[in-house]
C-alpha cells in the first residue's frame, strides 16, 4: 500500500514540477516508468532491505541524470535508505551513495547527451548541493536509528526490571510461606499437645477426681484459645492492608511463661532487649523443645530451660529428664530427621546459629541453641 501511495505522490509532484520548469526534460514515459518502478520497489523493503535500496538509488539518479522534472522524486529513495540504516545495513548504504554520487558527477561531466536526453551538467554549486542533501540523508537516518535502538533498549531494560521484580516477590512469597508454614507448626504442635496430655489426664480423672478432672479441662479450653490466637496472629500478615491489625502479642521470650508450665527456667547475664528475629526464634526453640517433651519424654518427664544473654549470643538450652532419646524412626521429632528438630535447626542456621540435639549424658534429652547477636556499628571518633 505504500509503494502505491509513494508513486502516486511522486507522479503527481513530477507532473506538477513540470510545468515550473520549462528548462527540465518533458515527462515522458521512461520518466514515469522510473519513478513507478523506484516507487513500487519499496514492496520488497521488509525482506530485502538492501535490494529495494539499490534499485530506488538507481532509478532515482538516471531519472536526476536524464534532466526529468524535479519535485518528491526522493521520497522513495529516502525510505528505503531509512529502513537499510534502521536495520543495520549501515555500510551499504554509505557505499551506495558514494557510488552514485560518483556516478552522478562522471556521467553528467562526461556525457552531454544520452540518445535524445540531453543529461544534467552538475556544476560546483549542485555538486555542492548535492553531497550536502546526501550528508543531511544520512545524519537524519542514523539519528533515527540511534532514537530506535535507545527506545529498544529501554525496552529490554524495563522487561528485564520487571522479570527480576516478579522473580523477587515470588522469591519473598515462598519465604514468606515458609515462615509461616514453621510458625504454624511451632504454635499447632505445642497447643495440641498441650490439649493432648491434658484431654488424657482428664479422662483417667474423670470418675475418681472430678475436681482435677474439670483443671484439666480448663487448661484445655485456655490452650485452645491461645492456639486460636496465635494462628490468627501468624496469619495476619495475609490480610490485607486495610484490616486492623492482630492483637495476639508477637512471640517473645518476654511471654516465656506461658509455655513453662512443666519447666523450670533459669536466665543467665542481663535480660536486654534483642533482634527482633533472635527473640522469635529463641521463644520458637523453647516452644517446640517444650512439644517435644510432652510428646515423647513421659508423663511426669519434667524440663529446665536455661536463657543465657552473652555478649555476642544468646544461648538457649532446654533439658528433661525424660526417657531420653527413643529409638530413631524417621517419623519421629526427636530422632533428628522429623520436622521438629529440623525446623528448629533451620531457625538457628538462618540467623547464622546452630542447633544441636540429642541424649543428654545425665539421662533425658537436651536440645541447645546459640543465636549469635549482631552487634552494633561503633560511631567513628571524632578527629581531634
Amino acid at each position: 500500500m505504500m509503494a502505491i501511495v509513494v508513486a502516486l505522490i511522486e507522479l503527481g509532484g513530477a507532473h506538477w514540477a513540470s510545468a515550473h520548469q520549462p528548462e527540465a526534460t518533458r515527462l515522458d514515459a521512461l520518466g514515469i516508468a522510473l519513478l513507478v518502478v523506484g516507487a513500487l520497489a519499496l514492496a520488497l523493503r521488509r525482506r530485502w532491505r538492501v535490494a529495494t535500496f539499490v534499485i530506488t538509488l538507481a532509478t532515482t539518479v538516471v531519472y536526476a541524470l536524464l534532466g526529468f522534472p524535479y519535485g518528491p522524486v526522493f521520497l522513495a529513495i529516502l525510505i528505503a535508505m531509512f529502513g537499510a540504516i534502521r536495520t543495520g545495513h549501515r555500510i551499504a548504504v554509505w557505499i551506495g551513495l558514494g557510488v552514485s554520487y560518483v556516478a552522478f558527477l562522471a556521467a553528467g561531466l562526461t556525457f552531454g547527451h544520452l540518445g535524445s536526453y540531453t543529461l544534467r551538467q552538475p556544476g560546483v554549486e549542485m555538486s555542492i548541493q548535492v553531497a550536502v542533501w546526501f550528508v543531511l540523508a544520512v545524519v537524519l537516518a542514523e539519528g533515527i536509528r540511534v532514537r530506535t535502538a535507545h527506545f529498544a533498549e529501554m525496552r529490554r531494560t524495563m522487561v528485564e526490571q520487571e522479570r527480576a521484580r516478579e522473580e523477587q516477590e515470588r522469591r519473598q512469597a515462598t519465604e514468606e510461606r515458609l515462615r509461616i508454614a514453621r510458625e504454624l507448626h511451632d504454635v499447632l504442635g505445642h497447643h495440641l499437645s498441650l490439649i493432648s496430655v491434658q484431654a488424657g489426664v482428664g479422662l483417667h480423672l474423670m470418675e475418681e477426681h472430678p475436681d482435677q478432672a474439670r483443671a484439666a479441662l480448663e487448661a484445655i479450653k485456655t490452650a485452645s484459645a491461645e492456639a486460636l490466637g496465635e494462628v490468627r496472629s501468624v496469619l495476619g500478615v495475609l490480610r490485607p492492608k486495610e484490616e486492623k491489625a492482630p492483637r495476639a502479642p508477637v512471640p517473645s521470650l518476654a511471654n516465656l511463661d506461658a509455655l513453662i508450665e512443666p519447666a523450670a527456667t533459669a536466665i543467665v547475664g542481663t535480660p536486654r532487649p534483642l533482634p527482633p528475629e533472635i527473640d522469635r526464634a529463641a521463644y520458637r526453640i523453647v516452644q517446640e523443645s517444650l512439644t517435644n517433651v510432652r510428646r515423647h519424654a513421659g508423663p511426669q518427664a519434667t524440663a529446665a530451660v536455661t536463657i543465657d544473654y552473652r555478649a555476642d549470643r544468646l544461648t538457649v538450652s532446654i533439658a528433661d529428664n525424660g526417657r531420653g532419646a527413643p529409638v530413631a524412626t524417621p517419623s519421629d521429632p526427636r530422632s533428628g530427621e522429623g520436622t521438629g528438630i529440623a525446623g528448629m535447626r533451620t531457625r538457628a542456621k538462618a540467623l547464622g546459629g546452630e542447633l544441636a540435639a540429642g541424649p543428654n549424658p545425665g539421662g533425658g534429652f537436651l536440645v541447645s541453641a546459640s543465636l549469635p547477636i549482631p552487634q552494633p556499628t561503633a560511631p567513628e571518633e571524632a578527629c581531634s
